[in-house]
């Protein structure tokens, strides 16, 4: 049974539904993120989740408690901003109190999950300094310290390493994780960051246009997109236009591409093909074997990422993006022909709507 239950959820700001039929369970103690552009409505979700918003229609359920209509002090949630919310005139330990106080928690217990949850941030030696006196990685720890204090029953995460810059994002975000697996919280993050999303999740949850678009383990949304938009939000995937023309061909502007099986589309019916760059073998000579897919074309980009280099191809009016190592495809230059070679098996095909 789930822990945290949205059902039909929906939610307008006058003619604008930012969140429509939203329907999600989370089970306890697992770490689930809401991913999509801006303005897919995944922080009026969480806002909601919170009770600093209202859904015009729905219920949420926490536990075996209805909390739609109760107010946010009442559902023992704690959550972390985006703008971190530290009290400028308060020390860290201070800050880190102010719940408990609140919550009238006894001194010596606050003193006690004071130090705690200090160490659990790794920020034991910061506790007489002020906000300003910390950098912004920090200062989201301390933020986060002050969130786990009142030991909430979910935890909420807005955005909270947009920010930081990149070297902080992953090292925090790594330390989120851990916090995380380590108290077995049930949490929801809210992130725009693909890669953010997929490296520290046990549920991904992608949204547009206040519409989920798909559920799933970050490796099954990756390998498996439910939609176009999935498929090209999460990662890059080049995208073949064309139409069904046999049991396993689609003819896309010239090409004939070799796919798996496509019973499930009719001849002739419009479609797309996803290949992930990851999945294109790029060859600076004609290949001997047919490995189903091989295409020429010519380099037009060329953009090192570290690990792999991406490569831009110009092929039959269209660009084709394919990673490669250097030592897996020998040199390549700008304006030199290249072979592509792809199998069925690395083919999505989704239909196109008329």
């Amino acid at each position: 049974m789930a822990y945290l239950e949205l059902r039909n959820i929906h939610k307008s700001f006058g003619n604008v539904t930012a969140v429509n039929n939203f329907n999600l369970d989370i089970e306890k103690g697992k770490l689930v993120s809401f991913l999509g552009p801006s303005g897919c409505g995944k922080t009026t979700t969480l806002r909601m989740i919170a009770g600093f918003e209202q859904p015009d229609e729905g219920t949420i359920r926490l536990g075996n408690q209805d909390i739609t209509v109760i107010s946010p002090n009442q559902r023992d949630i704690g959550m972390v901003f985006q703008a971190y919310a530290l009290f400028p005139n308060m020390n860290v330990r201070q800050n880190i109190a102010f719940g408990l106080k609140m919550k009238k928690t006894p001194k010596a217990e606050i003193e006690k999950r004071v130090d705690e949850v200090l160490e659990m941030v790794r920020l034991k030696d910061t506790a007489k300094r002020f906000p300003h006196q910390l950098s912004g990685g920090q200062q989201q720890r301390i933020a986060l310290a002050r969130a786990l204090a009142v030991r909430p029953r979910v935890l909420l995460l807005d955005e909270p390493l947009s920010a930081l810059d990149a070297e902080v994002r992953v090292a925090l975000r790594g330390e989120i994780r851990r916090i995380q697996s380590d108290l077995a919280i049930t949490t929801v993050y809210v992130t725009h960051d693909q890669e953010e999303a997929l490296s520290i999740s046990d549920q991904v949850v992608v949204m547009n246009n206040g519409i989920i678009q798909q559920v799933g383990t970050p490796e099954e949304i990756y390998r498996s997109p439910a939609t176009r938009f999935v498929a090209t939000f999460i990662g890059t995937a080049n995208q073949f236009f064309g139409n069904v023309a046999g049991e396993c061909k689609v003819q896309s502007n010239g090409l004939t591409i070799t796919t798996r099986k496509l019973s499930d589309f009719s001849s002739g019916q419009k479609v797309v093909v996803l290949v992930r760059p990851e999945l294109i073998i790029v060859s600076n000579a004609q290949p001997d074997t047919n490995s189903g897919n091989t295409i020429p074309g010519m380099v037009e980009t060329i953009t090192f990422h570290g690990a792999v280099t991406r490569l831009g191809v110009h092929v039959n009016q269209q660009r084709v993006v394919a990673d490669i190592t250097m030592t897996s495809s020998g040199y390549i230059s700008l304006n030199q022909k290249v072979w592509l070679s792809f199998k069925p098996d690395a083919c999505k095909v989704m239909a196109v709507d008329e």
